[in-house]
């Protein structure tokens, strides 16, 4: 039985005066934080990707983890994951733990190589790495801009999150614009602005408010919420008899409470792509090679799991709000599970509390958004500008576009939100994570080994592009008939349900490898390799990094090294 809910936030005309007071607070202390951030660990000058970009490199194992964490696990993932839970269950829901599980053991094997070669040589992006281990800018060039593309409606997805805090909070409804998005200018012109003069180091110092908020209202949540509806047996009830209802719209069931027979492999491919592919975004490596030394990556890769644990109990929230009789509806009066988190907490918690809760949803979404634009700042000064546009462009020209860039991109993202349906930002989102998944073998085949063809790797690119791209987009949704509608599709040759991006995957090493067989047995050039066998394992105290670094600091070439030894961080 569900049980009948007294809601417990103080309003006034729709809006939570406590809660937003609350909410207000918490905010401004991390605006302030983030503009103070230039003095954490300060440099001598920001005037570089070095240290706008990457904070120096001096990050350690705790900064990292919380960098890490707050990066990876977003605004949006907080509020879709136990959304997706409440509406459709297990399979579009839970796999993002197994997935997060499956993740870290990925990252230890190859993330400590990247880390080494890039600390030796100066690689700021992925692309980087690319242009130099094949010399081939075209290849460069199409990791470069699928990260930058795939990462901008990943940046217009947290302002989802604050859009549901804020609308639970009783803002961002109606026609008047200072009512319905002067909240989401003024957040993000304060993101733009700390994030500008602060770079990584701003997100890096926010990060620890984010991520104690977070575990302090999840944890309390666990505790608290299941004696209130009648217990875990009461909650995995009412999800089961939920999923097992019919959904009027497909006529079949509204969703998977455990996945059943012939979903198996949705969620197998789900949970393995999408682990294959998060750290394939210029976001996620970037707050990778901000960290101090190779074996600060592999400890993250040990203690991050946590992170996981947490997403677990937060997925479960979806089936908690169930039980409790949530009713998320948004200000325009249509159901929007998108906001069923927010709603639960205010429906369940004293006010202020609540208030506690959308802080830390809304401050989540600062970190992972000033990460993913100086990420993608970054890809497009190094990658594009400095490579194509202007290729003598000094580091501090290059920090200077970095920074404008970090400024257009939220600018887009402010833009695509509030002009767009926002499922066109998940569509979008969704086709990124099959893009950045056929990056794959570009970047991490590529650290163990130079078998691959560099024209092989790209024309797999482009296949797996292609095919991912069309699979996606016709996928129709059931209810609207609209094109994306999902991102699982019939597996060809198994003939099961499975992930687009894993299909595009497997086809895109097909390729490259009979490729690759084909232009070495005609003896086609594969382009000249600056790396050497050592660069791989070098860590922040052996002598040869020490020298480079050193020489690195002086010379205006960022790639560069005055001597010219190949391998030894040599000029382009």
């Amino acid at each position: 039985m569900t049980p009948q809910l007294t809601v417990m936030a103080a309003e006034t005309d729709g809006i939570n005066g406590v809660a937003l007071s609350v909410l207000i607070a918490l905010f401004a202390l991390v605006t302030v934080a983030g503009f103070m951030a230039t003095r954490f660990m300060r440099a001598d000058s920001m005037e570089s990707l070095e240290e706008w970009g990457l904070g120096g490199r001096k990050f350690g194992t705790w900064i990292t983890w919380f960098l890490l964490g707050g990066d990876l696990y977003t605004a949006y993932t907080f509020v879709a994951v136990p959304a997706a839970m409440f509406a459709t269950g297990a399979v579009a829901g839970f796999f993002a733990v197994p997935y997060t599980i499956v993740l870290y053991p990925i990252i230890f094997i190859f993330m400590a190589r990247l880390w080494s070669v890039s600390h030796r040589h100066g690689y700021v992006t992925t692309a980087d790495f690319v242009r130099g281990r094949y010399d081939d800018r075209g290849l460069s060039l199409a990791v470069a801009v699928t990260g930058f593309v795939a990462t901008m409606p990943y940046i217009a997805l947290q302002l989802v999150g604050i859009q549901a805090v804020l609308e639970v909070a009783g803002l961002g409804g109606g026609d008047n614009i200072v009512q319905k998005d002067a909240p989401l200018f003024i957040a993000f012109a304060l993101l733009a602005a700390y994030t500008y003069s602060s770079g990584l180091r701003a997100p890096a110092v926010i990060a620890f408010v984010k991520d104690i908020l977070i575990y302090l209202v999840i944890i309390v949540a666990i505790v608290y919420l299941p004696g209130q509806v009648g217990g875990w047996d009461a909650i995995f009830g009412a999800a089961e008899d939920k999923m097992a209802a019919t959904n009027e719209a497909t006529g079949g069931p509204t969703g998977s409470f455990i996945p059943g027979a012939g979903q198996g492999w949705a969620y197998a491919t789900l949970a393995l792509g999408s682990a294959l592919a998060l750290f394939m975004y210029p976001h996620s490596i970037t707050a990778s090679l901000s960290s101090n030394s190779r074996n600060t990556i592999r400890r993250n890769a040990a203690i991050l799991p946590a992170y996981s644990f947490v997403l677990g109990l937060l997925a479960l929230l979806g089936w908690v709000a169930i039980a409790a009789g949530t009713q998320p509806i948004g200000l325009d009066g249509e159901p929007n599970a998108q906001l069923v988190i927010p709603q639960l907490f205010e429906d369940m918690f004293p006010a202020w509390f609540a208030g506690v809760a959308f802080a830390a949803i809304a401050i989540g979404a600062l970190v992972p958004a000033a990460i993913m634009s100086i990420a993608a700042a970054n890809t497009f000064s190094r990658n594009i500008y400095k490579e194509w546009l202007k290729k003598d462009a000094t580091p501090a020209q290059e920090a200077k576009v970095s920074k404008l860039m970090s400024l257009l991109v939220k600018a887009f993202a402010l833009i695509f939100v509030l002009t767009l349906d926002k499922q066109n930002a998940i569509n979008f989102q969704l086709l990124g994570g099959i893009w950045m998944l056929q990056t794959f073998p570009v970047i991490v085949f590529s650290l163990f080994t130079r078998w691959f063809h560099r024209y092989g790797l790209l024309v797999g690119w482009a296949v797996g592009m292609v095919y991912g791209t069309v699979g996606a987009y016709n996928v129709k949704n059931p209810v609207t008939g609209k094109a994306f509608g999902g991102s699982l599709d019939n597996i060809p040759g198994i003939g099961e349900m499975g992930y687009i991006a894993m299909t595009a995957f497997v086809i895109n090493v097909a390729v490259a490898t009979v490729l690759t067989v084909a232009l070495r047995a005609a003896n086609v050039s594969n382009g000249r390799d600056e790396t050497i066998p050592f660069d791989y394992f070098a860590d922040a105290d052996d002598p040869r990094v020490q020298k480079d670094l050193v020489e690195h600091s002086s010379h205006e070439m960022p790639y560069g090294d005055p001597d010219d030894i190949a391998g030894n961080a040599p000029a382009r």
